[in-house]
This record gives C-alpha cells, sequence and structure tokens, in this order.
C-alpha cells in the first residue's frame, strides 16, 4: 500500500502559478502509475494528468495540456503539478492518486490509492 499526502494549493490571481506536490509513504512510488485528477464544487472529478512507472511518458487532459506539467523524482517519492498561465475555470480541489495497473490511463478507476485533496483557487 501506499500513503499520499498533497500539498501546495492556494489563492492564485489568474495567469499565475502553483506547483503541487505529492509525497508517498509506504511501497516506493515508482511501482505506480501517477496521476493528478480534480474536482470543481458541483462537478465530477475530472483528470488532469498522469505519468508512468519510469517517469518517460506522461499524459494530460486537453484543457490543460501545454500549462501544466507533471513530473516525478522516485528518489524523493514524490510527484509533481506545475501549472502555468493558471484560469479561474482551473479552481478545484486537485488530487494525487497511485495506480497499480501499468501504462497512462485517464478513467479514475485505474487508480487505487487516493491523497485527501489540496484547494486550488484562482481568482479573475
Amino acid at each position: 500500500q501506499v500513503q499520499l499526502v498533497e500539498s501546495g494549493g492556494g489563492l492564485v490571481q489568474a495567469g499565475g502559478s502553483l506547483r503541487l506536490s505529492c509525497a508517498a509513504s509506504g511501497r516506493p512510488f515508482g511501482t505506480y502509475t501517477r496521476g493528478w485528477f480534480r474536482q470543481a464544487p458541483g462537478k465530477e472529478r475530472e483528470f488532469v494528468a498522469a505519468i508512468t512507472r519510469s517517469g518517460g511518458s506522461t499524459q494530460y487532459a486537453d484543457s490543460v495540456k501545454g500549462r501544466f506539467t507533471i513530473s516525478g523524482d522516485n528518489a524523493k517519492n514524490t510527484v509533481y503539478l506545475q501549472m502555468n498561465s493558471l484560469k479561474p475555470e482551473d479552481t478545484a480541489v486537485y488530487y494525487c492518486a497511485a495506480g497499480r495497473q501499468a501504462g497512462l490511463g485517464w478513467s479514475p478507476e485505474r487508480y487505487d490509492y487516493w491523497g485527501q485533496g489540496t484547494q486550488v483557487i484562482v481568482s479573475s
């Protein structure tokens, strides 16, 4: 098993940047596919980005492509989400997730472990 703790959320103006971190404890984080999801009030949880176990491949939702970057540091058991050019529609609770299945995936069902979430608010 692995436990996930997100950090780095906060309030930022539109056009600004934030970097989210997700620290893992338990099994080595590099043995899992890692992903970021978000959930805005009244909406379903949606995929944001994912990275493979090796870190060699990444996948992004169209809404964040070119603005967000997912990366992993297996030595630190941490995955990051660098968010640039933030928009008010990026406001949501952001969740880190880890999945035992190999390969990338956008479906929440592919992920087995979840963090508690960190709030991101982008003001206009």
